[in-house]
């Protein structure tokens, strides 16, 4: 914390003709000068002494609800100003510094104190709850403050600006955009649809149990087989009826721009991936799919998301409030990824996408039983020929729909790009 008291023009020009009083008195051998020159220094420093003796600001503490801010999304800050004073104080106003990540009004009018000494207070403390609210505006980690708070005299002679420090770090997490189920279209096969479907018929007592292994879902315990064999046992059929779903994501900032390698939020076209990813995963949780995410060039981004945990989903919003482009290009080695694998559902999101890229990525869509291909800058005929390769495809961007996008390439092989 750090303070300063600079006179008001009111207070310097009371300063100023106090000391011209002083000059005028004894040049002039005029007493009355020298006695009205010594009340006006008189009055400015009462004026300034009012502002600091017996009054002193400790420490600043902020809270978010939530706690977690999405772009696009609100959050209330409530800021507490310790403050001990023995003598009363005048009203002021307080301006808390908001990060560029962050909109808002963080500002107003700080209230009048009286004396501390009253009340029996404890060395005159007491708190000031200030309430603001912002709303997200850059995917990344943010500091709010200082905080300053001014006030003046009863003159207006004097006044104090005091600077807390304290700095309080907000995370601004990329949004998530609600998409179409894919349960609702021909042929798709959803989470949810699965499950159904194979326990159709079957009962809790006829589900094979097996001896629990580390890794096992808590919500897989098969709790009758369990207190029968005197140790933990888990749902056989519905850990292997489990649908899964991988969503990968291109953060080569060659396909981007180089703002991505940057920081968080800097390029609209990556933040518009971003979302993509988080609202695809979010999507695929609800549906009941087990997600997992990566990259191109293999590495997980997000370890595996059991169907319906929603709790998981709001964890990886924090861990892609940070992410990043790289340098290095990992797309067109990407069917060396799912070789000989077979998979459920896969989204591919990438910024530029040239006809070449469509053919290099052409096989992996074999491996997937629903392949969506969303690209932030199609080339040319790439969709196309990704879609002739038996992708579903889209284009997506900052001036684009996302959810009109994903309905359009889950419902048909190709979303032509309109301008």
């Amino acid at each position: 914390m750090r303070s300063v008291w600079p006179l008001t023009v009111r207070g310097t020009g009371a300063l100023v003709l106090a000391i011209a009083c002083f000059i005028v008195a004894n040049e002039a051998s005029i007493v009355e000068l020298m006695y009205f020159g010594i009340l006006l220094l008189a009055v400015v420093i009462a004026s300034i002494a009012s502002l600091y003796v017996g009054r002193r600001s400790d420490a600043v503490t902020r809270a978010l609800t939530p706690d977690v801010v999405p772009v696009g999304g609100d959050a209330r800050v409530s800021v507490r100003v310790e403050v001990r004073t023995a003598l009363p104080t005048a009203p002021g106003t307080w301006r808390d510094a908001l990060p560029k990540g962050l909109r808002g009004k963080a500002e107003g009018a700080f209230p009048a104190l009286g004396s501390g000494l009253r009340g029996g207070e404890r060395g005159g403390a007491r708190s000031i709850d200030l309430v603001y609210a912002v709303t997200g505006a850059r995917r990344g980690v943010h500091s709010l403050g200082p905080l300053t708070v001014r006030s003046s005299d009863p003159f207006g002679l004097a006044r104090r600006t005091v600077v807390f420090s304290q700095r309080t770090p907000v995370t601004v997490a990329p949004a998530i955009v609600e998409l179409p189920p894919l349960v609702d279209y021909a042929g798709a096969t959803g989470g949810m649809l699965h499950t159904t479907t194979d326990q159709l018929g079957q009962g809790a007592d006829n589900l094979v149990a097996r001896p629990y292994a580390p890794g096992d879902s808590m919500r897989r315990i098969h709790w009758r087989a369990t207190a029968h064999r005197d140790e933990l046992m888990v749902r056989q059929e519905e850990q292997e009826s489990t649908p899964e779903a991988t969503v990968v994501i291109d953060r080569a900032a060659l396909r981007w721009s180089p703002e991505a390698l940057r920081a968080p939020g800097a390029d609209p076209g990556f933040e518009a991936g971003i979302s993509a990813c988080v609202s695809a995963v979010a999507r695929l949780v609800h549906d009941g799919y087990a997600v997992e995410v990566l990259d191109t060039e293999g590495t997980v981004l997000v370890d595996r998301i059991d169907g319906g945990d929603m709790t998981e989903v709001d964890a990886m919003l924090v861990h892609f409030a940070t992410i990043t482009a790289h340098r290095d290009d990992t797309l067109p080695r990407l069917s060396r990824l799912f070789a000989g694998a077979s998979t459920g559902p896969i989204v591919l999101i990438v910024g530029r996408l040239d006809p070449a890229d469509s053919v290099a990525i052409g096989p992996v869509s074999h491996h997937s039983t629903l392949p969506l291909l969303l690209s932030a800058s199609p080339i040319g005929d790439a969709l196309d020929i990704a879609a002739d390769h038996g992708w579903h495809v889209a284009a997506i961007g900052p001036d684009r729909d996302l959810g009109h996008a994903w309905a359009n390439a889950i419902g048909r092989g190709v979303h032509h790009v309109f301008g």
